[in-house]
């Protein structure tokens, strides 16, 4: 069993996403980076929300310990001083990747949860604390970090499929409807892209130089090693292409988490990220034995 776990850390970037890619690389001198986790824990897959002059990110909290991760909301002021954070959602399987976004008149949460067997939207009863299921979506296949985007008068989901890890980090599927709610038909193109340089979805997609762009994962050399930008050239319901950018990597005063990135969200003037360390520590192996022994008691 291999000692290596990755561990996340969140970073704000007083930048917009549009002049990220201009640049074409990440400007480290001003992220502002969220406070390292307990030992064997971290938060990951951020994506932000503004409301009442506030910010809110949402993120996946995952323990070791259990492997299961929740969603965790973090809220910040008008000057991004911390303002508290509590768990707003949590099931009995795992869940990540938490694109929040408005729409339909309505608030939604979209996260990650392919152990669930299906894809399902959340509606804010109480923003930013309740969360009830709205829609649940059965596509061609347990949708992984399926992110939503508005095109040519259709929603589309952006998503990679379960299956071996050549799939999960290599695939890229797309499906789409006239209303968030469905019906939502998948595109018979699927996968519409076979590449583990530049598939698997990695944060909001956005217009640049005129072009629809979606932060995509490098998962060559390791899963979330880097971003990219999928330039997607034409996206309708019967057809597909896109080309893929250079790679995006963490940046300078990142410190011990240079191992990879693996978000990039907007949210207005900001853009959230997310950077790795792979720690490498025998204690890998006691957190493991002892959650399987627990698993075994209950």
């Amino acid at each position: 069993m291999a000692l290596g776990v990755d561990i996340w850390r969140i970073g704000l970037v007083e930048a917009p996403i549009g002049e990220i890619a201009a640049l074409g690389a990440i400007p480290g001198e001003r992220v502002r980076w969220l406070a390292e986790e307990p030992a064997f824990t971290f938060l990951a897959d951020p994506f932000g929300f503004r409301h009442d002059g506030q910010l809110y990110v949402f993120a996946e909290a995952f323990d070791y310990r259990t492997r299961r991760g929740v969603i965790d909301v973090l809220e910040f002021d008008g000057a991004l001083g911390p303002n508290g954070r509590r768990t707003v959602l949590s099931e009995p399987w795992h869940l990540s990747y938490p694109q929040v976004f408005e729409a339909e008149g309505a608030v939604w949460l979209a996260p990650e949860a392919h152990r669930s067997g299906a894809f399902t939207f959340y509606r804010a009863e109480a923003f930013p604390d309740c969360w009830a299921p709205a829609a649940r979506l059965e596509l061609d296949t347990p949708a992984i970090d399926a992110t939503v985007i508005r095109h040519g008068g259709l929603w589309w989901l952006a998503y990679s499929p379960t299956g071996p890890q050549s799939w999960k980090q290599g695939r890229l599927h797309l499906a789409f409807a006239e209303s968030l709610t469905g019906p939502w038909r998948t595109h018979p193109g699927n996968p519409v892209r076979v590449d583990r340089t530049s598939s698997r979805p990695g944060g909001t997609a956005f217009v640049h130089q005129g072009a629809l762009t979606l932060p995509v994962q490098d998962c060559v050399q390791s899963y979330g090693a880097a971003i990219r930008l999928l330039t997607i050239h034409q996206m309708t319901p019967d057809h597909f292409e896109a080309e893929a950018g250079a790679p995006f990597a963490a940046p300078a005063g990142a410190g011990a988490y240079r191992d990879g990135l693996h978000t990039l969200s907007a949210c207005g003037e900001l853009t959230l990220i997310d950077v790795k360390h792979i720690l490498r520590s025998p204690r890998r192996l006691a957190i493991d034995l002892a959650r399987r022994l627990h698993v075994r008691r209950v």
